[in-house]
């Protein structure tokens, strides 16, 4: 985890405007400013530490140990930016796509192959949402999966164990999905419940599962979603999102000039609280709790919910986009069992065994899958 040893200045600020958007048992606060210019008194350096102006700080981020941790972590963002890429790849880089198809291909075109490496086992459908299920946009409050994606998914479920894993908070993700019959795994699947009752056509799906791995953390995340909110109101485009058990800052719509200042706000805060960590997805910060939890940790719980904990039978799969899903596939790969299907037009690093470019294919790939289980014959 990235440490920060100067802290962001107090804020300053005008004329604001806020929006909140309430939502159940969470929250997405947007803030701009008219004025982002003001007088600021830099805050006082811990001992052994250089005191300087904030305009000397992002001047100087190159030359002092804070700097290059801040620098380290506006590449990280710049790197999860694919308007970054050339729209049209020199030799090299495209060479370099071809090579990462190769070892990635497509789950489309390499179909009836993952079909045939089920063996018959039991398939179990893991899903991440955004990126996923529904597109990537500005507004995180409007990332609306399509009628013809839930129909899909709705079929998928009939068929085999299907669950959504999520960075969203489980409230939020079933108002898009509207789907009773699946598992939601939210918060990173920090927040974990099972099929509504009598919605389960699976019977070795547990019912009315429960199980919430950092509930300790509730009123810390409360507070330092409060805290980022106000320490980000002078940062146009910066959105906090309350997760319930974890916190989002997105900066998808915060001008990358201003990349700098929006990291030194976040780890201002977030010195204050050593048991929460701070990682990077896809125009996102991400804010959890420091425990032995993740998306893998969430598979392998709902894995042994449905019996299949040590079982040689089943078959999972999970398609995700994002970083955090990595801990998803790294699961599946450790365990040798099943494959992870990363969401992506461009190269990535990725223990994912095969890709899909967007949510169109993803869902193409669900249909099929709905169409090769129809053709198979009843036991």
């Amino acid at each position: 985890m990235v440490s920060l040893v100067v802290e962001s200045p107090q804020r300053m600020s005008a004329s604001q405007n806020v929006v909140v958007s309430e939502t159940t048992r969470s929250s997405i606060i947007t803030t701009t400013t008219n004025n982002s210019s003001s007088t600021q008194k830099p805050p006082t350096a811990p001992p052994g530490f250089i005191s300087i102006s904030k305009k000397k700080l992002l001047k100087n981020l190159d030359i002092i140990n804070g700097g290059q941790r801040i620098n380290a972590w506006v590449d990280s963002m710049r790197a999860s930016s694919p308007t970054h890429l050339k729209s049209l790849p020199s030799l090299s880089s495209q060479q370099q796509l071809n090579s990462w198809i190769m070892e990635h291909p497509s789950a489309l075109e390499m179909f009836e192959k993952i079909m045939e490496a089920s063996g018959g086992k039991q398939i179990v459908m893991f899903l991440d949402y955004d990126g996923t299920l529904s597109p990537i946009v500005d507004d995180p409050d409007k990332a609306f999966m399509s009628s013809k994606m839930r129909r899909t998914v709705k079929k998928v479920a009939k068929c085999f164990p299907t669950a959504i894993v999520t960075g969203r908070c489980i409230d939020k993700v079933y108002n898009f999905v509207k789907l009773a019959e699946l598992y939601y795994a939210g918060s990173h699947g920090m927040d974990i419940k099972g099929p509504a009752k009598g919605f389960s056509r699976h019977k070795r799906v547990r019912q009315s599962l429960l199980y919430q791995a950092a509930s300790d953390y509730l009123p810390i995340i409360d507070e330092v979603c409060r805290q980022l909110v106000e320490k980000t109101k002078t940062t146009p485009g910066a959105i906090v999102e309350n997760h319930k058990f974890c916190a989002s800052v997105h900066f998808r719509c915060v001008d990358e000039k201003r990349w700098s200042e929006l990291v030194l706000q976040i780890r201002s805060v977030l010195k204050e609280y050593p048991t929460l960590n701070l990682t990077q997805g896809r125009k996102v910060f991400e804010i959890r709790p420091m425990i032995e939890w993740d998306k893998g940790k969430a598979l392998e719980f709902l894995l042994q919910s449905l019996g299949f904990g040590n079982s040689n039978s089943v078959f999972p799969v999970y398609i995700g986009d994002d970083r955090t899903d990595e801990d998803a596939f790294k699961m599946l790969r450790d365990r040798g069992e099943g494959f992870g299907i990363l969401v992506s037009k461009y190269p990535k690093d990725t223990d994912a065994s095969y890709s899909l470019q967007d949510p169109s294919e993803v869902m193409d790939f669900l249909q099929r899958l709905v169409e090769w289980k129809q053709m198979q014959p009843r036991m």
